[in-house]
């Protein structure tokens, strides 16, 4: 597994589908905004939607925190579409707004060391990459491991005010709470 956290997000360009339209997207696209990139094994499966529509739930909070949203699998565009007509309650993903990048070539899964070569799939891989296209984290979860997107919105919220205030966020750190300067007096006074 190679760890990609401090390194240039690999570019792609691939067709995807978004607002419901076949289009080409690229990772350079969106330079100047955070990014968050997640990569889930198929469509019509079974963690898969319930996932797309919790990102889809809080994309708001993303998009008010200049993040956009980007899945990306092994299906082809068609099978994107087909799965965005889909009614909820017949397991599809009718109503999700952000792009959906078909991997059918598999490149994209590869070069974010996220595909299992064997079954010809992703892992649920999700990479936080910041306005300068680099990543910042990285998690990769087995497959019947869905994802918490409270926690990448966390993610987002620690490395903004990271960058705004040079201060670091300790463990279980949200929005608002005590954060401290990165040295030992700055330890000392987060535990004092």
């Amino acid at each position: 597994m190679s760890v990609l956290v401090g390194k240039q997000a690999p570019n792609f360009s691939a067709d995807a589908v978004v607002n419901g339209d076949f289009k080409t997207v690229s990772l350079s696209d969106f330079k100047g905004k955070y990014v968050l990139l997640f990569f889930y094994p198929l469509d019509f499966t079974f963690v898969c939607p319930t996932e797309m529509h919790a990102f889809q739930e809080k994309l708001a909070d993303f998009k008010k925190l200049g993040t956009e949203v980007v899945g990306v699998s092994i299906d082809s565009k068609f099978s994107h579409a087909a799965w965005l007509k889909t009614k909820k309650t017949e397991g599809g993903i009718e109503g999700v707004e952000y792009p959906i990048v078909s991997d059918i070539n598999k490149t994209i899964s590869r070069d974010y060391d996220v595909l299992i070569p064997d079954a010809g799939i992703a892992l649920r891989g999700a990479f936080l990459i910041d306005k300068e296209g680099v990543v910042r984290h990285q998690t990769v979860n087995d497959l019947p491991l869905g994802r918490n997107i409270d926690e990448f919105l966390r993610l987002t919220e620690a490395l903004q005010f990271h960058e705004e205030h040079g201060e670091v966020c300790p463990a279980n750190w949200s929005k608002g709470e005590k954060s401290m300067k990165p040295d030992e007096s700055g330890l000392k006074a987060y535990f004092g």
